[in-house]
């Protein structure tokens, strides 16, 4: 019993950024820093977490918290996902195809950092438009939370028709 727990408990955690962030007021500048991070456990869960503080490691402390307690499921079919799939947000577009056994994940840096996270070994995907790291990330996140098993639209369509 305590085997099961401590296996639920293993997160891969990706730093994508750190900003650091100036507030200008009458008395100088003030310097704090902004972290986002990508935490998932490998098995098809992912999160998103933003983290500010006046330190960078507090800032990435809090994002990786916030991005446990967010975990989103994605369906995947083996080591890949089972339909291409286009994700937006803002000016970043990421567009996502499954890929043969063996093939790796060809992705950019952010889109690596989430099917790495998420457990994904075979994908193929693109990032078009803003390569804003941020907006990047959730483009992707986007374009996963549009996937769907397929029991899941078999009583769709059943419900439908």
């Amino acid at each position: 019993m305590a085997e099961s727990r401590e296996k639920e408990n293993i997160f891969s955690d990706f730093v994508i950024n750190v900003r650091r962030v100036t507030k200008v007021t009458k008395g100088g500048k003030r310097f704090s820093f902004s972290a986002l991070v990508v935490s998932g456990n490998q098995n098809g869960q992912v999160g998103i977490g933003l983290g500010k503080s006046k330190e960078v490691s507090q800032a990435i402390a809090k994002a990786t918290n916030r991005a446990r307690k967010d975990l989103i499921s994605i369906p995947l079919r083996g080591a890949t996902i089972a339909y291409p799939v286009i994700g937006k947000h803002g000016a970043s577009k990421v567009i996502i195809r499954s890929a043969s056994k063996g093939t790796g994940v060809i992705a950019g840096g952010a889109v690596r950092s989430i099917m790495e996270a998420l457990g994904i070994k075979d994908v193929l995907a693109k990032s078009l438009g803003s390569s804003n790291r941020q907006n990047v990330v959730k483009a992707t996140l986007n374009a996963l939370a549009k996937l769907r098993t397929a029991k899941h639209l078999s009583q769709l369509r059943n419900t439908q028709a």
